[in-house]
């Protein structure tokens, strides 16, 4: 059986100009009377109109007309005859043989007005009822809007269209088209299937709801059928395997349609004016049964945004709702809340209203302590207790400004929220200068009071910085805010030093691989692990000063690793040399030529003697190296010997230069 989709605009059935019935129907009643000779006999009254019409052809066709005439030639139909005039005219019509002009807009009371009169098959063959269905089955429920427009057209029709089963034909067929649809797989690509993903992350906006809807046309025909029949719908759809992503949303767009909507509720109120009837309990009969279709629990999960449900809490306090059904809104909330918006949370709506009395802070408090006394480990995460924490520090700085909230008043409200559970404290200072801006009148013993959980230690830089220099906080967090400015000015300057000192003090061998320089002593760049080249392990430092480099990628520019390179370099070469005068003193001394020719060979001048008196740290040493004799250049070297050793051993050493002072290796060398 070929379905029509409902996106498919080419099986829109609409009403034929038809041409009209009553003068069709007097044509048939004059050729009738002109064929059989026989007179009119019959006299049936509908509403406020008055047929005559012949007995036969009505006698032949209607069981109820076969009981009723034998009686009496006058019948008046009841007022509630399925269709009124206009139908039992179409009916006559066909009675007298003639063909009826059957659309989806007449064949629902067409049906039931046969059905009423008996027409059926017992009474002649391809009897109205028979036919009424036929067309049903084949044509209007293969159309989505067909089926839409028969499904309105049966409200009226009621309960006959239900026991009929029109009614019942018609949501099941629009359940089985809007599935299709869903699972379509041509149209998936096309366009995405409508959901509330992207109103997660947002407040609630009925008029961003509104252009989601658009983009679905088929779940607007849904939303715009009255509640009875939606309701309906809603449980075919879940019977027939819709998931539940795809159902809730359709939900959703009919409370925002029918519930939330401004212009809805103008229309409430307008209706109830002119009718007199008490429409604000249609409205609240209509959010229970709201509130029965929504998946409550874990079933919920984040389909349905938390600000959906916080709006619903909002007009249950305006249109009245069961206390029971109320608290069951306000516990799915709670189970909901560290998804929420504080845009979304509930405030008095008129200006001359309290807030610290209103009934929406009393529901709001409630939620939050549901909240918190609840147990669920999905929900109450260390983050989670933070993020609620935060909503509700947020929410409190909208409620402090209002004058009737003292101080006693607003410390009850921040303890709803345990003090443990604010990782920070920036909205929490927030709210308390809104309160004291409002209130500063307050004594600063009260000011003390309203301050009292407010931890400085938590506040962020810009919020301590504020507190410092805020002249409505009490003198004790005043001071408590520059102690711990000062404590965060000291840290920032000791890590802003400890970067300094990594910049300049590059690591460039060895192998720790700390962050930081070693305590207090700076490495020199210049020291050089050279070790006796018979050693195990020895390298060249130009060589380990590069490997390192390729590894560690450091920041110093090209230019200062060749300077550094080439003062190395020329500290080798020294270094060489000075263990060749070592080897040189080691030779007996009866050769006295060859000492002569030593010296000659000595690099160092003897010039600088005076100098060899002073202490210079390492780094300094080529100004006194050539100036002290061989006993104490052999001590001297192997001290330094040992030192280079260590450095190799341990991947970096400790320089005493002073800043300012020469460099380490002086071109003199």
């Amino acid at each position: 059986m070929e379905v029509a989709s409902p996106k498919d605009s080419s099986v829109v059935s609409s009403p034929f100009p038809s041409p009209n019935v009553g003068a069709l129907l007097k044509i048939k009643i004059i050729s009738w009377s002109q064929e059989t000779g026989l007179p009119v006999s019959v006299r049936v009254r509908v509403a406020n109109r008055i047929f005559n019409l012949h007995k036969y052809p009505l006698y032949s066709k209607s069981g109820y007309f076969k009981k009723s005439l034998n009686e009496s030639n006058e019948l008046e139909l009841p007022q509630d005859f399925p269709g009124g005039p206009e139908t039992f005219e179409m009916i006559a019509l066909f009675s007298y043989g003639s063909s009826t002009l059957i659309d989806p807009f007449n064949v629902a009371a067409l049906r039931c007005a046969a059905e009423f009169l008996e027409m059926t098959e017992d009474y002649g063959s391809s009897n109205l009822c028979t036919r009424f269905d036929l067309y049903l089955n084949q044509v209007v429920l293969q159309s989505w809007d067909d089926t839409l427009i028969v499904l309105q057209k049966c409200q009226t029709l009621l309960p006959l269209s239900e026991e009929l089963l029109i009614v019942s034909r018609c949501i099941e067929s629009l359940a089985f088209m809007a599935c299709m649809e869903i699972l379509d797989p041509e149209r998936r690509r096309q366009q995405p299937v409508v959901t509330l993903e992207a109103l997660a992350s947002q407040a609630w906006s009925c008029e961003t709801v509104k252009e989601i809807v658009s983009q679905d046309l088929w779940i607007k025909d849904l939303i715009a059928l009255p509640y009875g029949f939606f309701k309906r719908i809603i449980g075919s759809l879940r019977r027939q395997g819709m998931k539940e992503k795809y159902v809730s949303p359709i939900i959703v767009f009919y409370a925002n349609k029918w519930i939330l909507s401004k212009k809805t509720r103008q229309f409430w109120e307008n209706s109830g004016e002119k009718e007199g009837s008490d429409d604000t309990n249609k409205v609240s009969v209509t959010l229970q049964g709201i509130l029965d279709l929504l998946p409550m629990g874990e079933k919920a999960s984040r389909s349905i945004p938390v600000g959906f449900y916080l709006a619903l809490l909002s007009r249950s306090l305006e249109v009245g709702l069961t206390s029971d059904s109320k608290a069951k809104l306000q516990d799915q909330i709670a189970s909901l809340l560290h998804f929420a918006q504080v845009e979304d949370f509930l405030l008095p709506g008129g200006e001359t209203d309290s807030i610290s009395t209103s009934e929406e802070l009393a529901m709001m408090k409630s939620i939050f302590l549901t909240y918190i006394s609840s147990n669920t480990e999905t929900t109450h995460t260390p983050a989670s207790k933070a993020l609620v924490a935060e909503l509700w520090d947020m929410y409190l700085s909208r409620i402090a400004p209002d004058p009737n909230v003292g101080p006693k008043r607003f410390m009850d409200l921040i303890e709803v929220v345990p003090i443990c559970n604010r990782q920070s404290h920036d909205h929490l200072y927030r709210a308390m200068n809104n309160f004291l801006q409002a209130h500063p009148n307050i004594s600063q013993e009260e000011k003390g009071l309203v301050c009292k959980y407010l931890n400085c230690q938590k506040l962020s830089q810009a919020a301590c910085i504020e507190a410092v220099q805020n002249e409505l906080m009490p003198l004790r967090l005043i001071v408590q805010a520059l102690f711990v400015q000062q404590l965060n000015t000291h840290q920032a300057f000791k890590e802003c030093s400890d970067s300094f000192r990594y910049a300049h003090c590059g690591e460039f061998s060895g192998s720790l691989s700390s962050s930081r320089c070693p305590n207090s002593k700076s490495q020199n760049l210049g020291e050089s692990p050279f070790i006796d080249g018979g050693e195990e392990g020895s390298r060249p430092l130009s060589f380990l000063l590069q490997k390192d480099i390729a590894m560690q990628k450091s920041e110093f520019s090209r230019k200062d690793y060749e300077s550094t390179s080439f003062r190395i370099q020329n500290l080798e070469q020294e270094l060489m040399s000075l263990k060749r005068s070592l080897q040189w003193q080691n030779i007996p001394k009866k050769t006295e030529p060859i000492l002569d020719k030593t010296q000659s060979l000595r690099p160092y001048g003897l010039e600088g003697r005076s100098l060899s008196k002073k202490r210079n740290p390492l780094g300094q040493v080529s100004a006194c190296i050539g100036s002290v004799n061989f006993t104490s250049q052999r001590k001297f070297a192997s001290r330094l010997l040992k030192v280079f050793r260590r450095i190799t051993l341990f991947g970096r050493g400790k320089s005493k230069r002073k800043p300012g002072a020469p460099g380490p290796w002086p071109k003199s060398m």
